[in-house]
């Protein structure tokens, strides 16, 4: 162990000083879903929670597309910034911007004229259908200001400058709080607002979000080597393929996930509100682990794009393996934490005693994919930052949705398992996707014949 460590000491001081704050960052995320359904939980009630969850697993899947083609800028940037080839990095982001706000508008209209139609035909209860609605539509339309800041903070840590989306995160969360109790309850003599309430804080914090971070990027001296050529008519075809060539296959990765567990919610709808209620509690403590472990896939990306730049394979496989050590380590510790405090966890979100019993099971299936659900976001972060991003698609979609969710529904509905047998296919697709992943990775690094699966833009 001692000799482990000390082989891999350098690489994991230098992955935790870019992860820290990522992950910080990336929990911000999260936090803004969790406080949401937090003050839902305990101001508005189970019927407004169950309407959280159905809300979630629909606007999760254009999220993580909008985020995925957002990603696609990190690896570009990491492998250019290892080049030393600053121009590029500002014309990658000029392009970047102008994909992720037309991206963010799109999504938008598709939430707005297709699944607010397709609730009503999902066979959710009535009263959560109608209270979802509005919440589903504010949601939808914070997506564009989302983006926009994940534009700038994706230009900003594949630089290795992962500090500043991390505070702007922890204050965007407390006014989002803050916006959320006061709109819910009716405070300071607004008229209470309900479910909508929390829809319309979280609209205000992104747009603000955005705003910070946009003025950061262009004000911060160092920044200003990589901004000469960032201007709107730098905005072209090829670098904008470029960047969809790896953004569109990871949206598809994240996608992949997020709808099998998207899917997941809605199976557990039909079995019962109390369930989904249930449901949603844990996959909310489930989902703070998971952006976490993403923090650590984050500056493996960016690590394994910097070594990769350079074609220094031998420092790229170290890098990407003491990245591996770290998140499992990390992961390890969370499934203890959800293991042992089981009984007390679900009570942070709700207070409904039948809710609490079934979220309670459900966080010890929870506690058993956490290793796997972070072995398999690091093996997603090493291989885009190679540049790898076809194969690890076929992956998620086959151990998502050929495997995962088909046996999650026939445990849980055709078995009668019920919401146990539905997490039972999640922890097997997680399993799935995190071993072939790596497998993919091992074969790859060893090969020493890595090549870049992204043409390259010549520096002008």
């Amino acid at each position: 162990m001692r000799a482990i460590y000390q082989k891999y000491k350098p690489y994991y001081l230098e992955s935790l000083k870019l992860a820290i704050p990522v992950i910080i960052s990336n929990v911000g995320h999260t936090l803004v879903q969790m406080s949401d359904t937090i003050i839902v939980g305990h101001f508005a009630g189970t019927i407004s929670l169950a309407a959280v969850s159905t809300v979630n697993s629909l606007f999760m899947v254009p999220l993580v597309i909008g985020m995925g083609i957002s990603y696609g800028l990190t690896p570009l940037v990491a492998q250019n910034n290892g080049r030393k080839n600053y121009k590029e990095c500002g014309l990658l982001l000029s392009n970047s911007l102008f994909l992720n706000i037309l991206s963010g508008i799109i999504l938008f209209c598709g939430i707005y004229f297709g699944t607010m139609l397709l609730i009503g035909h999902l066979d959710q209860s009535p009263d959560v259908v109608k209270e979802a609605k509005p919440y589903l539509f504010l949601l939808s339309l914070s997506l564009i200001p989302l983006l926009i800041f994940n534009t700038f903070k994706q230009f900003a840590e594949g630089l290795g400058f992962t500090k500043q989306a991390m505070m702007i995160s922890i204050w965007g969360n407390l006014i989002n709080i803050l916006l959320g109790i006061t709109f819910v309850k009716g405070l300071f003599g607004i008229q209470p607002m309900g479910i909508k309430g929390v829809g319309y804080s979280t609209l205000i914090d992104r747009c603000l979000m955005a705003t910070v971070m946009g003025v950061y990027v262009f004000r911060s001296k160092n920044f200003k080597a990589y901004l000469t050529d960032f201007a709107i008519k730098n905005i072209d075809r090829l670098r904008g393929i470029q960047i969809m060539k790896i953004g569109a296959p990871v949206a598809m990765q994240y996608t992949f996930e997020i709808s099998a567990f998207g899917g997941a919610a809605l199976l557990v709808g039909t079995i019962g509100v109390v369930a989904q209620a249930a449901h949603q509690v844990t996959i909310t403590m489930a989902s703070m682990t998971y952006m976490m472990a993403s923090g650590i896939g984050a500056a493996a990306a960016i690590k394994s794009g910097n070594y990769f730049g350079v074609s220094d394979h031998r420092n790229l496989r170290l890098a990407a393996i003491s990245n591996y050590h770290i998140v499992l380590l990390f992961m390890c510790f969370t499934a203890i934490v959800f293991a042992l405090a089981r009984n007390l966890l679900p009570w942070i979100i709700t207070s409904d005693k039948e809710v609490i019993v079934i979220a309670s099971q459900l966080l010890i299936i929870a506690a058993f994919f956490q290793l796997f659900d972070g072995a398999q976001v690091v093996g997603l972060g090493v291989l885009r930052g190679m540049g790898d991003v076809n194969v690890p698609t076929v992956i998620t979609f086959l151990a998502y949705w050929v495997i995962g969710l088909p046996v999650g529904y026939l445990l849980g509905i055709k078995f009668n398992l019920g919401v146990y047998g539905v997490w039972y296919g999640l922890v097997l697709g997680l399993g799935t996707a995190s071993i072939l992943l790596f497998a993919r990775f091992n074969l790859l690094s060893k090969s020493h014949k890595i090549k870049p699966a992204i043409p390259i833009i010549a520096k002008d």
